[in-house]
């Protein structure tokens, strides 16, 4: 489920974002740094989680043994085991077909799996957290933002935004609730080696945020392969369970997949491995509820149909990548440092698009 306001409220220790002392700009009030930085009457408050630990299971007639072989298939979270399969399951060493079964039917004891109505998912999705992106324009195009709990796709070409709006989102899912934040930390995986530190300083200043606290508050970690991107994946729920995340970045989630299945004769196994990787991701926003952000290449669209339309490029990742990510939103270039973003595909925000501007500080409105 997403992060929710009033179940994030975590203490503010070593985790939070501390905020300079110095002058505030107009990015944040002195009430608003106040906010983030005064934890007098919340300091002996637990963070509430929105899973359940896997340790859970042992009161469920679950061994701790089996609880350890589960958290090291990467399993850390009850929701994780409710999800899978019974074959995935079984697939684990020390596993059998009826000790897969008894263990799934525990953790379907503790996590909520059946219906429910409408009104009461209307009531939980009205306080699902979004993190603003530092453009007025563009929070407005998206309601708010990026939507925690889900995938947000961003695919365009080169020099369009993309990987500058994950530096941007990196930073501001730091800032506090009510100033567009969600108050955790970030998860950056990058494949394409455009991951620059400096940008997190300067974005930082920009809401006179503790630099060093900003940064180790960002987890990076480089991917080489598609396996090795896979495998990240594992790493970080177990990470997410250990401390709290409000965002996880790819950068980019289809580049290494382009290399490394070559031809229309690995197209199949190329996508399934996608398939598998964007399923991953979508079982980490379930999970832990944080924002997935991941960012897609472009190839020249050469379907007849193109020669009538504006579009001469399409994303990549076929129908898989299509249905997997939950909004969808096409980046394209404009005058001077302004670019253009377009909701592509969502089942909450309309067809539209707004302006925006790449700057030294960060995502900003468009310029005139």
């Amino acid at each position: 489920m997403a992060h929710v306001k009033q179940r994030q409220r975590a203490s503010r220790g070593n985790d939070a974002v501390a905020i300079d002392d110095d002058d505030m700009d107009n990015d944040l009030s002195d009430d608003q740094r106040m906010n983030a930085t005064d934890g007098h009457n919340e300091a002996d408050e637990e963070l509430e989680q929105n899973f359940t630990p896997i340790s859970k299971l042992e009161g469920q007639g679950v061994t701790a043994v089996d609880v350890k072989k589960l958290q090291e298939a990467g399993h850390h979270t009850v929701e994780s085991v409710a999800y899978v399969t019974k074959k995935s399951l079984e697939r684990i060493k020390g596993i059998s077909e009826q000790k897969a079964e008894k263990i799934i039917s525990a953790a379907m004891k503790l996590v909520p799996m059946g219906f429910s109505t409408a009104t009461e998912y209307h009531i939980k999705r009205s306080d699902i957290v979004v993190i603003t992106t530092g453009s007025k324009e563009l929070d407005t195009l998206l309601k708010g933002g990026i939507e925690t709990g889900s995938i947000t796709e961003m695919f365009g070409e080169f020099r369009t935004g993309k990987s500058q709006l994950c530096h941007m989102l990196s930073v501001t899912c730091q800032l506090p609730f009510d100033v567009g934040g969600a108050e955790g930390k970030c998860l950056y995986i990058c494949t394409e080696g455009t991951f620059r530190p400096e940008r997190f300083v300067d974005i930082a200043r920009r809401f006179n945020l503790d630099e060093s606290q900003v940064l180790d508050n960002i987890a990076y970690a480089r991917a080489y392969n598609s396996d090795h991107q896979t495998q990240l994946l594992v790493e970080a729920a177990h990470m997410m369970s250990e401390a709290r995340y409000a965002l996880l970045v790819v950068d980019s989630a289809t580049a290494l997949y382009r290399t490394d299945f070559c031809g229309r004769g690995e197209l199949a196994a190329r996508q399934m491995h996608l398939a598998r990787f964007m399923r991953m991701l979508q079982r980490l926003a379930d999970q832990f509820g944080v924002a997935v952000l991941i960012t897609n290449q472009v190839v020249a669209n050469v379907d007849a149909s193109a020669v009538f339309s504006a579009d001469t490029k399409k994303p990549i990742g076929g129908h898989i990548m299509a249905h997997a990510s939950t909004t969808r939103l096409y980046l394209k270039k404009a005058k001077g440092e302004n670019r253009v973003c377009r909701v592509y595909d969502s089942p909450n925000l309309p067809e539209a698009e707004a302006m925006f501007s790449i700057q030294s500080d960060g995502i900003q409105d468009a310029k005139e």
